[in-house]
């Protein structure tokens, strides 16, 4: 049989779901029993990675298959700095990267994005421009509202034309937090998957809702619900959707041929406090390559082949699922080009048990921060963030800070690697001392890969360098037939400041 393909990605851009925002991986007020019961039918992947503690460049390789600097999203502006699509920014996704729905059209596989999109905004760029059949969402995060002279309200998007713009046509109260966004992208997801199905198409569904993103938005019905506060009720209609989506799919008997998974972009912003999520034991969060920032949750469901209560300890990440969802259509990968990503298949069919040994790679930018290897990670370069941030208030590991590991400035450990057994120590506090056999013998098994990773690493052109304001959404595709177009300024490029 055909089989329909759906990816459910938690994705923020302020506000990343952490893996401690699940039930089923200890967050004590259980709000999240849908994604809890998904878990139970289906396989919980405890070791499970983006590939960048920040929004684009997490989906970026989601898409490619590739590591960020492999594909091009990342900043050579200055070391170590994480950047992404702002409405600012001149680039986007390559020409030169093959994405996954254009090798999913080989198979003849209907394929929509449904919410924010974040591998640039302008025309070339768009989803529709990059394998996509349908898109409904936004180009960029909702931040705003933006005073229209100076900077415009993002555009929202059905298909290649905008039908209005956040906190306009489509409202985001800023003192409430009101929204029914969720509820039009279920509404959209559950319309899609109707529609393929009734037309005997095989189907692919990336759906990126990003209601935990700041600011933070429910619809009416789950606001003032949850005891975690406006990001929990979020949590709660999130996982409602994904409730609604899976329930859908048995309605229409195609669950048995439909792989779902779910999982987040990056850690919670810790730097949100109260008002944000949790990592659960694992140190800060998102913007660092801490633990906190890169490990998430994750969730296989696939009636009738995966085995329901399953739990895989493999290392994994999201660009596995570029060619795991290649090997279930029947295709294979790109053979022109080096992916990061494995097939997971033989793990989620269990046709193997034994956990395949592969390294984990943690970049901030345009430079390797740490690797993971089995249980041990090692660090080459420590950085939370500067202090002069931290003096403004800023600071992404709150009430977590290690001597010599959350660093407020770029310190480099190449020669002298911070090692870490993770299964010990998942909070990264107890260094393993140098004098050990224990540090000696990792090293032994890391440094190699290392040197390989970095000796044959062929970086993309980077993308994510200059900025320009003549390049935001003044006048998106559609916006005439809205009365919604704007005057751009003059054209005056500068390159990025990424400050962290």
């Amino acid at each position: 049989k055909t089989i329909h393909l759906i990816l459910i990605l938690i994705l923020a851009s302020v506000k990343g779901m952490g893996w401690g925002d699940l039930g089923v991986l200890g967050q004590p007020s259980k709000e999240t029993p849908n994604l809890d019961a998904m878990a139970t039918q289906g396989m919980l992947l405890p070791n499970f990675y983006t590939a960048n503690p920040l929004c684009s460049p997490s989906r970026a390789a989601l898409l490619t298959g590739r590591l960020p600097i492999r594909n091009g999203f990342y900043t050579t502006n200055a070391h170590a700095r994480n950047a992404y699509t702002p409405q600012e920014i001149v680039g986007g996704i390559s020409k030169d990267e093959i994405l996954l729905p254009q090798m999913l059209k080989k198979k003849g596989y209907a394929s929509k994005i449904i919410g924010k999109w974040h591998l640039g905004h302008r025309p070339q760029y768009l989803p529709l421009e990059n394998g996509f059949e349908e898109w409904f969402g936004a180009p960029n995060c909702h931040f705003g509202p933006y005073d229209s002279s100076n900077r415009p309200n993002i555009p929202v998007y059905n298909n290649s034309e905008m039908v209005g713009r956040y906190y306009e046509e489509f409202v985001i109260d800023r003192k409430t937090g009101e929204s029914n966004l969720t509820e039009i992208y279920l509404m959209e997801g559950l319309d899609f998957i109707y529609r393929q199905t009734m037309a005997q198409r095989p189907f692919f569904l990336y759906w990126a809702p990003d209601a935990t993103h700041a600011p933070v938005y429910a619809s009416k019905h789950f606001l003032g619900r949850s005891q975690r506060g406006r990001y929990g009720d979020a949590v709660m209609e999130l996982d409602y959707s994904v409730g609604q989506i899976l329930s859908w799919l048995q309605t229409l008997s195609i669950a048995n041929n439909t792989f779902v998974f779910f999982t987040s972009d990056n850690g919670a912003a810790l730097m949100s406090g109260i008002n944000g999520g949790s990592n659960g034991p694992f140190l800060c969060g998102k913007e660092t390559t801490f633990e906190g920032g890169m490990r998430e949750p994750a969730i296989a469901w696939w009636p009738g082949h995966i085995k329901e209560g399953t739990v895989s300890f493999q290392l994994a990440n999201v660009m596995d699922l570029f060619t795991t969802s290649l090997s279930l259509a029947g295709l294979s990968p790109p053979d022109d080009r080096i992916l990061d990503g494995l097939d997971l298949t033989p793990v989620f069919l269990s046709y193997s048990h034994k956990l395949k040994d592969r390294p984990i790679f943690y970049y901030r930018g345009n430079e390797l921060m740490a690797v993971r290897l089995g249980q041990y990670k090692a660090h080459y370069w420590t950085w939370s963030n500067s202090v002069e941030e931290l003096k403004q208030g800023i600071n992404f590991c709150p009430g977590q800070d290690v001597p010599g590991v959350t660093t407020h400035t770029q310190t480099q450990h190449t020669l002298q690697p911070l090692v870490f057994h993770l299964g010990q120590d998942p909070g990264e506090k107890f260094p393993i001392s140098v004098l050990t056999k224990e540090y000696q013998d990792v090293l032994l098994r890391i440094s190699p890969i290392v040197e390989h990773h970095k000796r044959t690493l062929i970086a993309g052109v980077p993308q994510l360098n200059m900025c320009d304001l003549a390049v935001m959404n003044w006048a998106p595709a559609g916006c005439e037939k809205l009365d919604k177009c704007l005057k751009a300024p003059a054209s005056d490029p500068w390159k990025c400041d990424w400050s962290h």
